[in-house]
């Protein structure tokens, strides 16, 4: 069984899957450290992020391994790399790129189809898993959104961006997640919608609960 939640940034996808997950007794399958790991590895190899037969032949040698809670880059674990404010920009930004999307869609079929999975991401419901049974949509207002991922930098000691900057790179990051050629970010005309901007985390996933058909 697949359950496929999508979103913008900020609206909690990534949290409250893991919770679902570990509370169903599912695997959670985190399809953002996938781009995270990609554009990691673009960087090192000091590579221009548009498609190119370099990005192809990258994405068609790249060695991207999950164990637990860490992610391995080619044997490296880069957990901790990958979640830095500049990878998270680059990730968004090689996410657009067909080539990488198309590459990366039978691995992450691949993995979500082996086990009862959670994916989260930003076409789980439209692309990669069509035909999940379940299907969320969770939203926020970029003003929570930009709250929340400022305190999340915040507690990782990250200070020096303001709220307001953070915003601002939300908004940019919305626009070109919509307007991507490859994949949009959409909700699903079967996914079920949850404003989070009021809901903390337990109440979030006591609602996605209300809704799923196991």
């Amino acid at each position: 069984m697949i359950i496929a939640i999508d979103g913008p940034a900020g609206a909690g996808k990534s949290t409250v899957a893991r919770l679902l997950a570990d509370k169903l007794g599912f695997a959670y399958l985190d399809t953002g450290a996938l781009y995270r790991a990609s554009a990691l590895k673009a960087k090192r190899m000091n590579l221009s992020f548009e498609e190119s037969p370099e990005i192809r032949t990258m994405m068609s040698e790249i060695d991207i391994r999950f164990e637990g809670d860490r992610v391995y880059l080619d044997g490296e674990d880069v957990s901790e790399e990958i979640r830095t404010p500049q990878v998270s920009h680059l990730a968004s930004v090689i996410s657009a790129i067909p080539s990488v999307r198309e590459l990366l869609l039978p691995l992450q079929r691949r993995v979500g189809h082996a086990q009862n999975t959670v994916a989260d991401g930003r076409d789980m419901g439209t692309v990669v898993f069509p035909d999940a049974e379940n299907k969320i949509f969770l939203d926020a207002s970029l003003k929570e959104r930009a709250r929340r991922r400022f305190l999340e930098l915040l507690q990782k000691g990250e200070k020096n961006s303001s709220e307001k900057e953070v915003a601002q790179e939300i908004k940019i990051r919305d626009e070109r997640d919509s307007s991507r050629v490859a994949a949009p970010l959409r909700r699903a005309v079967d996914a079920v919608y949850i404003n989070t901007d009021k809901l903390n985390i337990d109440k979030v996933l006591e609602k996605m609960l209300e809704y799923i058909v196991l």
